[in-house]
C-alpha cells in the first residue's frame, strides 16, 4: 500500500519520536513543537506590546486602549495556540516565521477597538532574536516545570521508596565483577536516587537567561525614538517579571545560550546516572535478584519462549544515548556565534524538542520497567552464602586493632584465589593468635548477610531526606 493511502500515518513517520513511539509522546508537543514556539513568540510579541504601554514609568512610549489592553493579556494568559494555524499560513508569503507573528499579531489588533493606533509598536525595537530567545526560554520554563522536573521526580520517588523498604535487604556487592563486601539493595538504589535528586536540584536552579535589547545589544534603535527612557531597567523588568525568565544584559544580536547549554548539561548528567542505573538493574535481573512480571500476550524473542527480557530499561538506555548525543553538541555550538550573529543556532536550537523526547520516552520505559520488577530474595540469599571469602576484610581488620603483624598478608594467603566455606573460615579464626575471646566469637557469629556496615541506615536516611524536602 503506497504511503499516501495508509490507514496509520505513523507508519510512514521519519523519525520514531512520530512514529513509533507518537502515542507515549502526544502531549510533549504542546510543550515543545514548532507550534509551541509559534505560539510562545506571539505571547512575547504582545506582552512586549502590554508592557511598552503598561509601564507607569514609561507611559510615553505608547497608549494602548482599554480593549487592546484586554486583547494583548487574553493573548499573554492563554498564550497564542489558537493562531498558530494563521502564523503557518502567513509564513508561506513572508518565508519568516518571527515576521508572520507580528502580522498575526497586527492582524487581531485590527479588529480591536483602538488596535489601530497601537499597530506602530508591534515589535517595537525589536530584532527577531529579541523574539527568538524569550520564546525559546518561556518553552525550557514550561518544559522544565511541566515536564522533566515532574518525570524525573516519579523516578527518584520510586528509588526512594524501595531504598526503605530494601533497607535492610542483604546483597552481596560486586567490585571488578567479582564478591566483594556486603550491601543492601535499599541502600544500592539509594545512591542512585541521592544523585538523581541532586541533578533535579540543580536543573531547578539553573537560570533561563533572555535578553530584550535589539539588533546588536545596545539599544541602538530605541534610543534613537525615544532617549529618555531607561530602555535598560525596561528590558530587564520585561524579562524578569513579566516573563519570569533571568534578564542578560551583556548580548550580542542573540543571547549567549550559555545558560541553555547549562540547562541541557545538566539533563545530560541527569540522564547519564540513568544509564548507570539501568545497567545495574539489568545486571540485576541477569543475576536473578529481580524477576520481572509476566505481560500477557508480549513475546521476549522469536525463538525461544522462555524469555523475559529487560527491553524497558534497554530501550531506556538507547533513548538516554541518544539525547546525549545531541545535547554534546547543543554545548558544544550554541555558546558559539560569528561576530555579533551567525545563523547556526537556529536549525540547532530547533531540535529541543527531539532531546526532550528521547529523555522523556526513556524516563517513562524506566517507569515501566520499575512496575515489572519483583525481588527474588532467595536469590540474593544464595549468593552470600556462597561468598563467605568475603569476611576475610573484617577478620585481618580486627586483627589490626589487635596490632597483629601482617594481618592483611596472612589473610590474603588464606583466601585469595580459594574456595572459602563458613567451616573453613571458622577453622581459621580459631587458629589465628592474637585475638581475644570476644574477638573470635563476634567473627565466628559473623555470616556475609550479617556483614553490611551502615548499609541499612544509609538506605533510611535517604528516604527520610528526600521525603522531607518534598
Amino acid at each position: 500500500m503506497p504511503a499516501s493511502e495508509s490507514s496509520d500515518h505513523r507508519l510512514w513517520a521519519i523519525t520514531p519520536l512520530d512514529g513509533r513511539y507518537q502515542s507515549k509522546l502526544q502531549d510533549l508537543g504542546k510543550v515543545v513543537s514548532e507550534g509551541a514556539l509559534m505560539a510562545r513568540r506571539l505571547e512575547v510579541e504582545a506582552a512586549w506590546l502590554l508592557h511598552l504601554g503598561d509601564n507607569e514609568q514609561h507611559t510615553e512610549v505608547v497608549k494602548l486602549s482599554g480593549a487592546v489592553r484586554d486583547k494583548l493579556i487574553e493573548l499573554v494568559e492563554q498564550g497564542g495556540d489558537t493562531y498558530v494555524d494563521r502564523v503557518k499560513e502567513i509564513e508561506q508569503t513572508t518565508n519568516h516565521d518571527v515576521k508572520a507573528v507580528e502580522y498575526t499579531l497586527r492582524e487581531i489588533l485590527t479588529e480591536v477597538e483602538g488596535g489601530k493606533e497601537a499597530l506602530p509598536f508591534i515589535h517595537f525595537g525589536c530584532t527577531s532574536e529579541d523574539i527568538n530567545n524569550t520564546a525559546y526560554g518561556l518553552m525550557l520554563k514550561h518544559l522544565r516545570e511541566q515536564v522533566l522536573v515532574p518525570q524525573m521526580r516519579q523516578m527518584t520517588d520510586w528509588l526512594a521508596r524501595q531504598a526503605e523498604a530494601y533497607c535492610d535487604v542483604p546483597m552481596l556487592s560486586r567490585t571488578h565483577g567479582q564478591a566483594a563486601s556486603p550491601t543492601t539493595l535499599g541502600k544500592e538504589l539509594a545512591v542512585f536516587g541521592h544523585r538523581l535528586e541532586r541533578q533535579i536540584s540543580r536543573l531547578e536552579a539553573v537560570e533561563i537567561l533572555a535578553k530584550f535589547n535589539g539588533a546588536v545589544g545596545n539599544f541602538n534603535a530605541h534610543l534613537s525614538a525615544f532617549p529618555e527612557v531607561n530602555w535598560t531597567g525596561l528590558a530587564e523588568e520585561f524579562i524578569s517579571y513579566r516573563l519570569g525568565l533571568t534578564y542578560n544584559p551583556y548580548t550580542t544580536q542573540i543571547e549567549n545560550h550559555d545558560g541553555l547549554a547549562e540547562y541541557w548539561g545538566t539533563v545530560q548528567l541527569h540522564n547519564t546516572i540513568l544509564i548507570d542505573l539501568c545497567r545495574d538493574l539489568w545486571q540485576y535481573i541477569s543475576l536473578g535478584y529481580f524477576k520481572q512480571k509476566v505481560i500477557k500476550g508480549e513475546v521476549g524473542s522469536s525463538t525461544m519462549p522462555h524469555k523475559v527480557n529487560p527491553i524497558d530499561f534497554e530501550n531506556a538506555e538507547g533513548n538516554l544515548g541518544l539525547a546525549g548525543s545531541l545535547i554534546e553538541h547543543f554545548r558544544a555550538k550554541l555558546p558559539i556565534s560569528r561576530l555579533q550573529r551567525d545563523l547556526s543556532d537556529s536549525t540547532v536550537q530547533r531540535s529541543i524538542g527531539t532531546i526532550a523526547a528521547h529523555s522523556v520516552l526513556a524516563y517513562k520505559m524506566i517507569l515501566r520497567g520499575f512496575e515489572k520488577l519483583d525481588l527474588v530474595p532467595a536469590r540474593l540469599s544464595e549468593d552470600l552464602n556462597a561468598a563467605y571469602e568475603v569476611l576475610a576484610e573484617p577478620i585481618q581488620t580486627v586483627m589490626r586493632k589487635r596490632g597483629i603483624a601482617n594481618a592483611y598478608e596472612v589473610l590474603k594467603e588464606k583466601t585469595r584465589g580459594k574456595p572459602v566455606t563458613a567451616a573453613s573460615l571458622q577453622k581459621l579464626i580459631g587458629e589465628l593468635e592474637g585475638l581475644t575471646d570476644d574477638d573470635r566469637k563476634t567473627l565466628a557469629e559473623m555470616t556475609p548477610a550479617s556483614y553490611t556496615g551502615l548499609a541499612k541506615t544509609l538506605a533510611t536516611q535517604f528516604a527520610e531526606t528526600y521525603n522531607n524536602t518534598l
